[in-house]
């Protein structure tokens, strides 16, 4: 080929590349000016600064054709991190078999632009629309200045997130229809607090519950191990029936009670049965704190401690517990809530019900404690700590580590290295009263055979001492004004627990109403009965 032809071959691609209006030609230019997924063929001048009205037009028309036609990787090619983006909107067609999509973009705010998605979702022979909003935003390439989708998943689907994707099939699990222990349906959207519990209820015990599975769209959470978000349902399954522990009234009541503080959390147990009646969290992150939290549980921890030292012979009820403005343990000194009269003649009932840290502190140097004390009362008499409760979900069983140093002295008025969740809590009071451990549970054991956990319990001594030391806290000590105006035998401990970077400590407070037994915690909630104690209040006036 001669010097002539070449030149006029080579001139004639270069005529269409500028020249040329259409999509092709635009393709070409972006694979010479990539930005971080591809290398740079041919240097462009740089950009810099927001991408204008008609660069975030001309990106985002293009993104949205190449999505609409199927071409994962052209439109993910348009974003700022094309691998990430090929593999969600690859599986937007492959996996959730979606088609038929539609994209109509609203007018840009600056260079954010909303729009609308509506398409079909097919799979065995069955299809259904689907539709929804989302928005994105136009950003400069950092490497060639190139207008880009900045990629997330919520680009794709706002119910996305890091690591989750998009699947249609057969459900994983059939469809469940849980009902209360009075035999009523219960729903997340009658009990908002339950939708988390009902979803992994559903995961665990779908295919026990004699229903059969239908077809869903849903949001699979790759990342961990939630079960499936349903987005879409394109055949109904046949539910299959759950009876659970819930009380629907207790219910009702807590999810009611936790919308009064934010980020607040609250369980409620029957301490004869160990069935869970109410479990309802107030977050914005849908996390179930009540089950699955782990945070330091403040003075409510002086019940185990209490336990521990009449056990173990160093005082009882009635003996010596004094109450000194302040104490020091191995080089830390700890101090009472400001304005807390000290009391050098009190007794363990009197320092129990005015929650005095200095007098638990001062005893658990006496003998025979050593550092495994708190621990082995905690496993031991309580049941926790041992990772082997099976309530039917996903939960924490509490940790009280063997420690030696100021986290001893801590972890005997809920501070160090304790942690626990408003289950826990609402279990170690059932104990208490009761003497007895019976591991708390969401559904019956007898479905699904499973063994729960065991401990060896309180004596009887024990159990009666605390129960009465609690019913003096609730009519003549800490929790006097949440408790007030609540009838039949009651009895509660309160708790606040300080937590690092927050201005206020963290409210506890567990309690019990005859055979009803709660606990509740609140972030940044101050004392135990400001917050956390109304909440706990509320629910035992259900009486279950």
């Amino acid at each position: 080929m001669g010097k002539g032809v070449k030149a006029a071959v080579i001139g004639g691609v270069f005529a269409v590349m500028v020249g040329g209006a259409g999509y092709g030609a635009y393709n070409i230019m972006s694979a010479l000016n990539g930005d971080g997924g591809g290398t740079s063929g041919v240097a462009a001048e740089k950009k810099s600064g927001p991408p204008d009205e008609d660069e975030v037009k001309e990106t985002t028309a293009k993104f949205f054709g190449a999505w609409e036609k199927g071409e994962a990787a052209t439109a993910a090619s348009y974003t700022n991190n094309d691998a990430a983006a090929e593999q969600l909107l690859t599986a937007f067609g492959d996996d959730a078999h979606i088609t038929d999509v539609k994209i109509t973009p609203g007018a840009a705010s600056g260079t954010t632009v909303p729009y609308t998605v509506k398409a079909k979702v097919a799979y065995d022979g069955k299809s259904k629309p689907l539709s929804y909003s989302g928005k994105l935003k136009v950003v400069r390439g950092l490497t060639t200045g190139r207008p880009l989708v900045d990629w997330q998943p919520s680009v794709v689907h706002p119910e996305l997130k890091k690591d989750d994707t998009l699947v249609t099939e057969q459900s994983a699990s059939p469809p469940i229809e849980a009902v209360g222990r009075d035999g009523s349906v219960l729903t997340k959207e009658k009990y908002p607090s339950l939708g988390p519990v009902l979803d992994a209820l559903r995961d665990t015990y779908g295919a026990k519950s004699g229903g059969s599975p239908g077809v869903e769209l849903v949001v699979r959470h790759t990342g961990g191990s939630a079960p499936d978000s349903p987005l879409l349902t394109l055949a109904e399954g046949r539910p299959g029936k759950l009876i659970t522990t819930i009380s629907p009234s207790a219910q009702a009541a807590a999810e009611k009670a936790v919308k009064r503080f934010a980020q607040s959390s609250v369980v409620a147990v029957k301490p004869s049965t160990g069935e869970v009646l109410a479990v309802a969290n107030n977050r914005t992150d849908g996390f179930n704190a009540a089950f699955d939290g782990q945070a330091a549980p403040g003075s409510t921890m002086k019940i185990i401690t209490a336990a521990m030292l009449i056990d173990n012979g160093v005082t009882s009820m009635n003996g010596p517990a004094p109450c000194p403005s302040s104490a020091v343990w191995q080089g830390q000194k700890f101090e009472n809530l400001t304005g807390m009269d000290p009391n050098e003649s009190a007794t363990l009932a009197n320092s129990f019900m005015r929650s005095c840290n200095t007098a638990f502190i001062k005893l658990i140097d006496e003998k025979p404690l050593t550092d495994a004390s708190l621990a082995q009362e905690a496993e031991q008499r309580f049941g926790l700590g041992q990772d082997n409760w099976k309530t039917g979900i996903a939960s924490f069983d509490g940790s009280v580590p063997e420690v030696s140093g100021p986290d001893r002295a801590a972890g005997a008025i809920g501070q160090g290295q304790v942690q626990m969740s408003p289950l826990n809590m609402a279990s170690v009071t059932a104990t208490a009263i009761t003497g007895t451990f019976r591991q708390p549970y969401l559904v019956s054991p007898k479905l699904d055979d499973r063994q729960l956990a065991q401990a060896q319990g309180l004596k009887a001594s024990t159990a009666a001492q605390l129960k009465q030391m609690m019913r003096l806290t609730a009519t003549q000590g800490t929790a006097q004004e949440a408790m007030a105006g609540l009838g039949g035998d009651i009895g509660a401990k309160t708790g606040s627990a300080e937590v690092d970077g927050n201005a206020k400590s963290n409210s506890w407070f567990t309690g019990f109403r005859d055979d009803i037994a709660a606990a509740a915690m609140t972030e940044q909630g101050g004392h135990g009965g400001d917050a956390a104690g109304p909440i706990v209040a509320a629910v035992l006036r259900t009486g279950g």
